[in-house]
């Protein structure tokens, strides 16, 4: 039997350090899709992960054992999918507790780990934001499965340990989620977070206002005292202003770190900051009739940083490309056509003009963040290297 031989690697300094292991660390290398992968050894690497998936199946029994304990000292005998005490009231409830209890405590760990260089870049300022967003997510997703599961089965009904069954797979599938967005928070992480939250939220207050016909109004109706729940569109205006500040935080401690800090990073990062809080503002300032003409103003102002920025980038953005360029420049003097067509013709309506320039801006500033995660990327440093095979043992070697 052929005895698997010990292979040395003997890489620069630079390169081990980007291995983020020590002499002492077990590294393997491994084939995976024709690519050559030297990683630490599957029981380094999956200690951690193992605690990823122990930890929310432990919390999610002990909060099972409690809510059963708790049905029992009501007496109650028969538990509905949805209503007061209930599947869906436990669930979520314990489920955006425990979530965001994990979610904290795995965020922490993988901070002060050493070898996790995504999450340092985060700075400890931002969390509040990130994990608020997260628990408001999980929050509408269990609201959301819970209302589709009601509108399915209405009037269902359990027994206790049917319903309870019912809550620790719910709970576990939420606190799974939860460690494993801690875990992993990067830049494609938060730009995934800043897309559902503007989406997402602007759908529901959208759908809640249907009856109300708000798209004879504006979209800016939606967050007026004449809207249903307007607090939730100008929720959601806020909580996407500060991810977005968040990921503009992370996306330049990581260029300043590669590209030498200039007043072009500089002034590119005030642009965009200020393009976030201009968006959070018009949240805080709904277009009511004491804000009206402030409102109106704040939202022709992120229209003009916006284009501002599209002029400005060809001296603000390092390395960037002629495609990337003109796209922009494109998107740019769309944008300038509808606020003109708007401004002078009525066309197109109030209504269509907002939800066109909002939804192009913003797919142009999601580009954006993808072109500067482009650019950390490039910054990682490739060394040539050379491929001998070694050769093979002879039957005399072997024995």
């Amino acid at each position: 039997m052929k005895e698997k031989s010990e292979l040395k690697v003997t890489v620069p300094a630079g390169v081990y350090a980007q291995l983020h292991g020590d002499l002492d660390t077990p590294m393997q290398l491994t084939i995976k899709n024709d690519r050559i992968v030297i990683q630490p050894a599957p029981a380094d690497r999956l200690r951690s992960g193992r605690q990823a998936f122990i930890w929310p199946l432990v919390v999610s029994l002990i909060s099972t054992v409690v809510i059963f304990l708790y049905w029992l000292h009501l007496g109650v005998r028969v538990i509905p999918m949805t209503g007061d005490v209930s599947v869906a009231s436990f669930t979520i409830g314990f489920g955006v507790v425990t979530g965001i209890g994990l979610f904290a405590g795995f965020f922490v760990q993988s901070r002060n780990d050493p070898d996790n260089r995504f999450s340092k870049a985060v700075y400890w300022r931002n969390f509040p934001v990130i994990m608020l967003a997260f628990a408001i997510i999980l929050g509408m997703a269990l609201l959301g499965t819970f209302w589709v599961l009601g509108q399915l089965f209405p009037g269902a009904t359990f027994d206790p340990f049917t319903a309870v069954l019912q809550v620790l797979i719910f709970l576990i599938l939420a606190n799974v989620f939860m460690v494993q967005m801690a875990l992993r928070i990067n830049a494609s992480t938060l730009s995934t977070l800043l897309t559902i939250v503007i989406v997402s939220g602007a759908v529901i207050s959208m759908a809640s206002n249907g009856s109300r016909q708000w798209w004879q109004y504006n979209l800016s109706f939606l967050g007026t005292k004449l809207a249903s729940n307007a607090w939730q569109f100008n929720l959601t205006l806020v909580m996407t202003a500060l991810v977005m500040i968040s990921l503009i935080d992370y996306l330049f401690v990581q260029l300043n770190a590669q590209h030498r800090k200039s007043w072009r990073l500089t002034t590119l990062r005030t642009l965009l900051t200020l393009a976030a809080i201009d968006l959070g503002c018009i949240g805080i300032f709904p277009n009511n009739a004491q804000f009206h003409l402030l409102h109106d103003q704040i939202s022709w102002m992120l229209v003009t940083i916006v284009l501002i920025i599209i002029i400005g980038l060809r001296w603000l953005l390092p390395e960037v490309s002629k495609e990337f360029l003109w796209a922009s420049y494109g998107i740019g003097a769309v944008e300038f056509l509808l606020n003109m067509g708007f401004r002078l013709f009525g066309y197109p309506s109030l209504t269509a003009f907002e939800i066109q320039g909002f939804a192009i801006g913003f797919a142009w500033l999601l580009f954006l963040f993808n072109r500067l995660q482009a650019l950390i990327a490039e910054g990682t440093v490739a060394w040539p290297i050379v491929i001998e095979c070694e050769p093979e043992k002879t039957k005399t070697e072997r024995a």
